[in-house]
């Protein structure tokens, strides 16, 4: 039996992509999963996957402070030692210009990728930071290094992945309590079917001729930061697939 056993790991946005693949690597490994996410549909299909012994659910909104609440009274009343805090829930809508976009993305975004993981991890890191241990993870993206076009609100709330992660760590030293920023390149998920609003045939589209990262590649990330030893802080991982670089410095000329 693995020696990591009883270690726990909670997850925002587990119902698919980064989040799912990422409970079923470290259940693999003996790991106690806290799978989160809106649809609970999806979370009990990963339980039945994972398996109930190894896999604890709860139906919890990331923008709602009331289910975090609930969250972290589900985690103090299982009396569960956050090992790992993966702070995942994050979307991307739209791909219009900052001039034509939707005003409500742009908020949905803020209010997700941003205020849903500092409302999840203010909430769950006194515990943590009284433990003197831990692991905060965040899923940040490589768009908030390097814009794109249409990337406008997406990329900021990225770039504020990245300089909260930092802060965080500056803050946290001496606590026991690690950080990441894990930044994805190109990656197949359920990703850009969110972002063009279901449309699957645009969404293929992103793919085509190209071999992009998969979930399980985020997961593997994941699962090495988490695994080094307690001397160790991963401060930021950037990967893209092979077919994917940085964008030219664009010229628009007359």
């Amino acid at each position: 039996m693995s020696s990591e056993l009883f270690k726990t790991i909670v997850i925002t946005g587990a119902s698919s992509g980064f989040g799912s693949a990422t409970a079923k690597k470290f259940a693999e490994h003996g790991w106690r999963v806290v799978a989160v996410a809106r649809r609970f549909e999806r979370l009990q299909a990963l339980q039945q996957e994972i398996g109930i012994e190894r896999c604890e659910i709860l139906q919890v909104d990331v923008c709602v402070q009331n289910d975090i609440a609930k969250l972290a009274g589900f985690i103090k009343d299982k009396q569960l030692n956050i090992d790992v805090l993966l702070n995942n829930a994050g979307l991307a809508l739209g791909l219009d210009s900052a001039d034509k976009a939707d005003l409500q993305d742009w908020k949905t975004m803020i209010d997700t990728n941003i205020s849903g993981l500092v409302n999840v991890t203010r909430t769950l890191l006194p515990a943590m930071v009284a433990a003197k241990s831990g692991h905060v993870i965040n899923i940040g993206s490589i768009a908030g290094t390097y814009a794109y076009p249409g990337g406008n609100a997406y990329g900021a709330t990225k770039a504020f992945v990245s300089q909260f992660s930092l802060n965080l760590r500056a803050d946290l030293a001496g606590t026991g309590v690690r950080v990441t920023n894990i930044e994805p390149g190109l990656a197949e998920t359920e990703f850009s079917i969110v972002r063009f609003d279901g449309d699957k045939e645009k969404a293929d589209s992103v793919y085509q001729g190209v071999h992009p990262l998969t979930a399980e590649d985020i997961a593997e990330s994941v699962y090495w930061s988490a695994n080094q030893p307690a001397h160790v802080n991963v401060n930021r991982i950037e990967l893209m697939p092979t077919c994917q670089s940085f964008a030219p410095l664009s010229i628009s000329k007359n």
